[in-house]
């Protein structure tokens, strides 16, 4: 069992509309960092607004959180987030074989999406993030139907599937709030720097060729590296491009 880490709150709930959506109702109330579990969400939210898919059995939870650093900085917590997720995978599975990280914030196994995060801020004061969200999905015991996800969408797969691993949500939190309080201590002490190198060590198809899409552009190109700003950088036949956001297709 996963020791639980020093300075961060715990709240295990019943039934909640969305884990995020909890944590900026309870921020201003919270002395400090706080990780929120649902056991059941019934208005569970992925990225750009679209739903996410939480039976029984997966889990969704949140960490609130109330950084000190300028919002471009505060950004780059999606990728603490990821290797936190990264090693809790192997710590629940004592296994690192199949994972990998996927710009800007999925993990895959065995090429299949596992994991999901959703950063949202919550509320500004003084041109800085009053508070950060950290929402994370995993299947650990389901993964939706192809019908559930959008056309070209990695396929989804559940820990339980892949692995053979029965995890439970709060065995999970565990495991996943060490990972990332460790992480979390490395970022506010070295910076960037160490947690970009360990998310590349981790990356999906870092070298091969990926297509990056947003809602008005479409870039092809190979995967060069992830910058300082985090953002994606592709060698193109026109040059290098950095790519601030985008969905990332193989």
């Amino acid at each position: 069992m996963q020791e639980w880490p020093a300075g961060y709150g715990r709240r295990v709930l019943a039934e909640v509309d969305s884990t995020n959506a909890e944590a900026a109702r309870i921020a201003p109330e919270l002395p400090g960092p706080e990780w929120i579990l649902g056991l059941r969400q019934t208005a569970g939210r992925g990225r750009r607004g679209r739903a996410w898919a939480d039976p029984e059995g997966n889990f969704a939870a949140t960490l609130i959180m109330r950084p000190t650093e300028s919002p471009d900085r505060v950004a780059l917590r999606s990728f603490v987030a990821a290797l936190a997720l990264f090693e809790a995978f192997v710590a629940v599975t004592g296994r690192s074989q199949g994972l990998s990280l996927k710009w800007p914030n999925d993990v895959l196994l065995n090429g299949g999406k596992v994991a999901g995060i959703l950063l949202e801020s919550a509320g500004m004061v003084g041109g800085g993030v009053s508070h950060i969200a950290i929402g994370i999905g995993v299947n650990l015991r389901h993964a939706p139907g192809v019908e559930q996800v959008e056309e070209g969408a990695m396929r989804p797969v559940s820990l339980l599937s892949e692995t053979g691993a029965l995890v439970t949500p709060e065995e999970f939190l565990d495991a996943l709030a060490a990972a990332y309080a460790q992480a979390e201590a490395q970022f506010t002490a070295y910076g960037f720097e160490p947690i970009r190198t360990a998310w590349l060590d981790r990356a999906a198809r870092l070298g091969q060729v990926i297509t990056a899409r947003t809602a008005r552009h479409e870039t092809t190109g190979t995967f060069e590296t992830v910058d300082l700003q985090g953002n994606l950088v592709l060698k193109t036949a026109k040059g290098r491009v950095a790519i601030p956001a985008a969905d990332i297709f193989f």
